[in-house]
């Protein structure tokens, strides 16, 4: 995600421009920068991941195949786009800060968001039921749509509340996304995978308060990200410990999904025995 005032605070000087001939040049609202580029990537990762969800893992089981390594395949090509998507978000907020973006630059985001960290991890948790276990492809139904609404609501919050300089209230989206995706790799049993989904759901839409990506905390987002592509392209392949290797980078990030609300309550707590004590102190004679 990024800051409003990076991708919607800049209004142009003129809508419309005048060539030589006298001809008028199409509104500068429509025109696409650098940033807006980087945003409709994300978009078009998205639904790629969903186009590899459906043609390698679920037409596959509804047709009776037993080919697992293309599922696996898929799986891993549909999450390395989320991937994708993700650092297109990244992206697009720094070349936004640095270069500025059309005005249309934040409603592209939010779109774009809502479909690589909305529908995509959704649509990979309802197939994910359906191949698990036809006898839970309703509740995978309803947990997806858990997830989808939760990112829906993040989204709309994020564009209408002003926060302080630094912070994100709730989950970010790409963080959710890519959390919710590594709880159903994990393959645990299907009520704890449940539960954890819902569990980041609701962080989602939560107040908890997430320090956005800049600066070195980007850097290791982007790390941990290529990592992340490199350990779901070994489990593709079946290199030796691939399976082990997929497993520890999910495991790690659903502990980081977890760790980060902690911190942020304590630091919440701390700060408000901070403030009663100042204000203990400023009564006293």
């Amino acid at each position: 995600m990024i800051d409003p005032d990076t991708k919607a605070g800049w209004v142009p000087e003129a809508a419309e421009e005048s060539d030589a001939d006298g001809t008028e040049d199409m509104p500068l609202s429509m025109r696409l920068s650098i940033a807006d580029t980087l945003t409709l990537g994300n978009a078009t990762c998205g639904f790629m991941a969903v186009y590899f969800t459906t043609t390698g893992i679920l037409i596959p089981h509804l047709t009776g195949s037993d080919e697992t390594g293309m599922a696996r395949h898929s799986a891993a090509t549909a999450v390395i786009l989320m991937l994708m998507a993700a650092i297109f978000d990244l992206f697009d907020g720094l070349v936004a800060r640095k270069l500025r973006s059309s005005p249309m630059g934040a409603e592209l985001d939010n779109l774009s968001d809502l479909i690589s960290f909305g529908l995509a991890p959704a649509y990979f948790v309802l197939v994910y039921g359906m191949v698990a276990d036809d006898a839970h492809q309703r509740v995978s139904a309803l947990a997806a749509i858990v997830v989808l609404l939760a990112v829906v609501l993040r989204l709309a919050r994020f564009s209408c509340v002003t926060l302080k300089d630094g912070m994100f209230q709730g989950m970010p989206s790409p963080f959710g996304a890519l959390t919710v995706v590594s709880i159903v790799l994990l393959e645990l049993p299907f009520p704890p995978t449940l539960l954890a989904i819902v569990g980041v759901a609701w962080l989602m839409v939560s107040r908890v308060e997430y320090p956005k990506p800049r600066g070195i905390l980007a850097v290791a987002m982007l790390g941990w990200i290529v990592a992340a592509m490199g350990l779901l392209a070994a489990w593709a392949f079946d290199a030796p410990g691939g399976q082990l290797l997929l497993q520890t980078g999910c495991a790690l990030q659903v502990v980081l999904g977890a760790v980060i609300p902690l911190f942020a309550t304590a630091r919440r707590v701390n700060t408000f025995r901070d403030n009663r004590r100042e204000a203990r102190a400023a009564q006293l004679p």
